[in-house]
């Protein structure tokens, strides 16, 4: 590359906006279709279980809490984001979220426990 058309284009680039986000700073704007972490609805579950034989990576697991009552564990650590549990779930007990600020230090946060006492369908992270 020639001395003069390289400079050309530094100076072009010191006045270019950034192509980078200022992420975790700014807030990334997240694509329509994007599949982040599941969500479990217990007091839509009826315990028929269609989510973990459709799951390749075995990552989700239903225990019967008390009469069509149900928890479901979520390992995100397992789960490969491919939406097939959802898509079989007849109740619509499972869906997807934008939520992919999921990295952990610590490989047992990864596995996420839906209990079906919640009103507010919150988890906890066991």
């Amino acid at each position: 590359m020639k001395p003069g058309k390289m400079i050309k284009q530094v100076l072009k680039s010191l006045i270019k906006k950034p192509a980078t986000n200022m992420y975790p700073y700014e807030e990334l704007e997240m694509p329509g279709k994007i599949r982040g972490k599941l969500r479990f609805y217990p007091g839509k579950c009826i315990g028929c279980k269609l989510c973990i034989k459709d799951c390749p990576s075995e990552a989700i697991t239903i225990n019967e809490t008390g009469e069509k009552q149900f928890e479901a564990i979520i390992d995100l650590g397992k789960c490969i984001y491919c939406a097939q549990c959802v898509d079989s779930c007849p109740t619509k007990a499972l869906e997807i979220t934008k939520d992919v600020e999921l990295a952990q230090l610590d490989v047992n946060k990864l596995k996420v426990v839906f209990r079906a006492e919640s009103d507010d369908h919150t988890q906890k992270q066991t």
